[in-house]
């Protein structure tokens, strides 16, 4: 299969230490949201990455049931297993939960005939995030130190 990446598939964000294990990530289009360790309510990389998995899920099924009706709830929960082992550190077991409903009547029920092949189809085709992380892909670095 060829690759349709072009100029306008390139996605970037910056990542700026404000102090030790505490940094602010940004987007071109002017979001912002800090990144650290555990030790307070800021985000985690690990759960950032669940994050972006269940985000990536929910925004496709909401894009596919919404042609049909309008979700009254739609929530995902995202959980895996931190593990260290000889491949070094990761995440295992990484699930997905997903709740919907949907208003009663024809749309609804519209809606909720849809929502597992939706679901299928983020999972297995449409959802960039968790398709990254089931193919794989490598991570390159450029450093530079002054």
């Amino acid at each position: 299969m060829e690759s349709t990446a072009g100029p306008a598939a390139h996605r970037e964000v910056s990542l700026s230490r404000v102090r030790k294990a505490r940094y602010v990530a940004r987007n071109r289009r002017g979001g912002e949201i800090e990144v650290g360790e555990a030790e307070d309510g800021t985000f985690t990389p690990v759960e950032l990455l669940l994050v972006a998995i269940a985000g990536c899920m929910a925004i496709d099924v909401d894009y596919i049931t919404a042609k049909r009706s309008e979700a009254d709830r739609l929530d995902v929960v995202a959980s895996g297993t931190k593990i260290r082992d000889d491949q070094g550190n990761r995440m295992v077991d990484l699930l997905l939960g997903i709740e919907a409903s949907f208003p009663e009547g024809e749309a609804g029920d519209a809606a909720r005939a849809v929502v597992a092949d939706a679901v299928a189809k983020s999972r297995d085709r449409l959802c960039t995030v968790s398709r990254t992380v089931s193919v794989g892909s490598p991570v390159s670095t450029d450093v530079v130190v002054g």
